[in-house]
Parts: C-alpha cells; structure tokens; sequence
C-alpha cells in the first residue's frame, strides 16, 4: 500500500504517512465522511483556524511572535490567513452589493450630507480593488508600526509585516461576518462605520502592546507618536494636493471636484437654514 499524496510505501496498519503525515484513506468518500471532515476542519477547536481565530484575540503576541521566532505549525501562516481573509471580503462585498448597496456609501461618509455623489465614486473603486488595496495597506501599516518603534531592535520590517498581514486579516474576518449580521439586525450603516474605525484602532494598539510589552503610559506615548506621524502624512498629502491642484486648475478632473464640493457646501447650508427655520 502506497500513501496517496506522496507514494510512500506504507505497511497495512499504518494510519498515517511517515513522510508528509498525511492519514491514510482506506474508504470511499461518502457524504457522512465529507461532512465529517469538514466540521473536523473548520469547527475543530483543535485545528489551526479556529486556533489562530481564537488566539489571535486571546494572546496575538504567541500567534505573531510565535511564528516570526519559528513556530510554523501550530497556527495558520500569515499568508494563508490573509489569503483566507480576502476571500471572505470578496464574498462580503458582493453581499454588500446584492443586499445592502447603499451601506458602504453610509459607512464612508458617517452620516454627513451632501458628499454621497463623491463618495460612492470612491466606493466604487474600494470595491473594485479591494483585494489589492489590502495587499499595498499592508507595508503601509508595516512602514508606520516600524517608526512607531524607531527606537526599538526586537523587530525588523520584514517581521512588522507579518504583523500588519495577521492584524489585517484578523479584522478583515471578523468584521466582515459581523457587519453583514449587523446589518441584518437594522444597525446603521453610520454607526458601524464609526465603530470600526474605533475597533481597529483598538485591537492594532491591543496586539503592539502585547507583542512589545508595553505599559498603558508607553502605549498612550507610541499611540500618540502613531497620531503625530498620521498627522505628517495628511499635511504632505494635502501640500501635495493643493500644489496639484494649482498646477492643473482648469483640468476637467479638478473642475469636477470643485463643482462637487460647492454642492456639498450648498446642502449644508440649506440643512442648517432648514433647522433654523
């Protein structure tokens, strides 16, 4: 008898491949085998998903610092993981798309008036992209974690990496399951987008502190120095903007935002003459 993966020549009683420790199959598949072995896959509490699930919440310095230190079986690696996070995503957008098509346009504006026009164009292209968009965030988060940490040798880029794609895909799993049953339940689209931009922010503070055993004063410290560096990166953006903007003043693309921005001036002006009255 050979395994079945690899050729190995086995002996009758083995129950496993000595070389690729795959289990040996002496039956034939059935639909109670199938469904045997999916739930023993996926709803397993000793398998890798639901472990590294779990663990990413529980203990994320073990997950993460495990396998940059060279645990490599216990947890799902982070590229599978990510890989697994932006299939769930893709099937959260089209869902978005079927049932709620309006709710990313409302998560993106957070409730403010006048700018729907605007945005669902950038709606569009978020989810027309999103699997890409994703993969370019993640040395993005990795570059501004590592100078958060300027100061501090345990980890290098190449490891904050691992980071940002464990971090990323962890939230990208969970929010996308939990906004579709919010959403189900009537929840406002507003009012998720607000809560998950506050929840990202806490669990990528929650899993620094972990894997960098920081205090709650030096977390606050790094939090703040995050904020300073954001707060760089917006005014070299908006400089660079303002320059673009001056140098290509009567192209049809900035004419076009132009118009799109007094229209949103407009209805905010009407909404607060409409209170008044």
């Amino acid at each position: 008898m050979n395994c079945k993966n690899c050729n190995t020549e086995l002996s009758t009683i083995s129950e496993f491949c000595n070389i690729c420790g795959g289990k040996v199959i002496r039956n034939r598949l059935t639909f109670k085998s199938l469904f045997e072995h999916i739930t023993e896959t996926f709803f397993n509490y000793d398998n890798k998903l639901l472990r590294t699930l779990i663990d990413l919440f529980k203990k994320p310095e073990i997950v993460i610092g495990g396998y940059i230190k060279g645990v490599r079986r216990r947890y799902v690696d982070p590229i599978s993981y990510l890989a697994l996070a932006l299939t769930v995503g893709g099937i959260y957008m089209i869902v978005l798309n079927k049932f709620f098509p309006n709710a990313m346009t409302e998560m993106s504006t957070m409730g403010v008036e006048g700018q729907q026009e605007t945005t669902i164009k950038m709606v569009n292209s978020i989810q027309e992209y999103y699997s890409i968009l994703m993969v370019l965030f993640i040395p993005l988060y990795a570059l501004l974690s590592r100078l958060v940490f300027i100061n501090r040798k345990e980890f290098n880029f190449t490891e904050h990496i691992v980071m940002a794609m464990y971090i990323m895909a962890q939230l990208s799993l969970v929010s996308s399951v939990l906004n579709i049953a919010l959403l189900v339940l009537q929840i406002p689209s507003s009012i998720l987008g607000t809560a998950s931009i506050f929840l990202q922010m806490v669990y990528f503070a929650y899993c620094y502190k972990r894997l960098y055993k920081l205090s709650f004063s030096g977390l606050i410290l790094r939090t703040l120095f995050f904020f300073g560096i954001m707060l760089a990166i917006i005014i070299v953006i908006i400089t660079l903007g303002f320059l673009m903007a001056m140098l290509f003043k009567d192209s049809a693309f900035i004419q076009q935002i132009s118009e799109s921005q007094k229209a949103t001036i407009e209805t905010q002006k009407a909404a607060v003459d409409s209170i008044s009255n």
